[in-house]
Order: structure tokens, then C-alpha cells, then sequence
């Protein structure tokens, strides 16, 4: 069965090299995004625990909210959501998931999907930065929708811990939907198939 849909799939890969491309890497987010939804919440219920939970994570303030109070790009305030922003045990929750998250979605993405021959090394640092830019866009826009989700989730349903599990779940979901579309277009750029120079054929021995 396994040997049918590799053969399927090869030639349809042939016949679609991009779309082919753009499906596994599809496939691909979509299994990393799973780790997250399922990691993410372990790391908040370990951190939940200690005294991060209430240590104030609010940094980089850059221009105000709808009610004047000051918006930071990364923003989690000290204590419990959703009356709090989760402190730096949220902050860290987050960033642990994702961080091992795409570790395996670069080698994943640069082995299966691309099958890129070119500089691992290269290709690693412009991934890193990627990643850093990818992290401040997603974290600045999680100040506009993380509070509302967990406060509708929660306290308007009242659904509680399901409500809190429920917000995890969508904020990862958020997250990764920008990642997708961000990273595509880069991994196509520095994920290259470089050619290679044929081997010279070995010279026959003289008659």
C-alpha cells in the first residue's frame, strides 16, 4: 500500500513539482501545528505552577490601545487569564512549543519537501531570522486577540478549564496560520536544489 501511494504521489510530483511542494508543506505545518496544540498546554500547566505565573512579562511598548493603555508587542501581564496575561509563564509556554516545533519543521521541511542540497548552515541562519521576525509579527498581533479569545472562552461561555483549553488550542491555531504564509516563500528561497557537476568518467587504461 505504502509502495502504491509513493509511486502515486512521485508521479504526481513529476507532473506538479510545485503543488506538489506546496501540499507537503501543507501536510508538514499542519503535523507541527498538532505538536503545538498538544505541547503548549503541558508547558503552561508546569510553568502554571511555579511563581512565573505572576512575574510580569510586558515588554517593548510601541503606541496605545483602543482605551489608551499602553500596547506592548510582547504582552503578559502577571497573573492568571484571563485577568492576568499569564505572566512569563505563558511567555514561555508559548515560545517553548513553538521553538521545538520548528526545529523539527526545518529538517523536515528542508529533507522531504524541498530536498535541498544547498548550505545547512546558511540555510539555519536565515531560518533563525526568519523565526525572530516571524515571532515579534505574531507576538505584536496576539496583543489584539489573546484576551478576547480566553476572556469569550472562559467567562462569557463559562466554560471554565475546557474554556481555557479550548483558547490554547486557538491562539496555537492563530499563531501557526501566520507562520504558514510567512514561511513558504522564504523556505522556497533558502531551501534551494543546487545543481551538481556530473562526476568526470573514469579514464580508460590505455590499449
Amino acid at each position: 500500500m505504502f509502495t502504491k501511494i509513493r509511486t502515486m504521489w512521485g508521479g504526481f510530483s513529476e507532473r506538479h513539482p510545485e503543488l506538489s511542494k506546496f501540499l507537503m508543506f501543507f501536510i508538514l505545518s499542519n503535523g507541527v501545528t498538532v505538536l503545538q496544540i498538544v505541547v503548549m498546554p503541558v508547558f503552561r500547566a508546569i510553568f502554571g505552577r511555579t511563581s512565573l505565573i505572576d512575574t510580569n512579562f510586558q515588554v517593548w511598548p510601541v503606541g496605545s490601545n483602543v482605551d489608551g493603555s499602553q500596547y506592548y508587542v510582547f504582552d503578559y501581564a502577571a497573573g492568571a487569564l484571563p485577568d492576568g496575561g499569564g505572566g512569563l509563564a505563558y511567555f514561555l509556554a508559548v515560545q517553548l512549543a513553538i521553538l521545538i516545533a520548528q526545529v523539527i519543521n526545518f529538517f523536515a521541511q528542508r529533507t522531504i519537501t524541498f530536498k535541498s542540497n544547498s548550505s545547512i548552515w546558511r540555510a539555519a541562519f536565515w531560518y533563525l531570522v526568519a523565526y525572530l521576525v516571524i515571532t515579534l509579527v505574531a507576538a505584536a498581533a496576539q496583543g489584539f486577540y489573546k484576551a478576547p479569545i480566553y476572556t469569550f472562552l472562559i467567562d462569557t461561555l463559562g466554560w471554565g478549564q475546557t474554556g481555557e483549553t479550548a483558547a490554547d488550542i486557538l491562539t496555537m491555531i492563530i499563531n501557526a496560520a501566520i507562520s504558514f504564509w510567512v514561511f513558504y516563500p522564504i523556505f522556497k528561497v533558502i531551501f534551494r536544489q543546487e545543481p551538481v557537476a556530473d562526476e568526470k568518467p573514469a579514464e580508460q587504461p590505455a590499449a
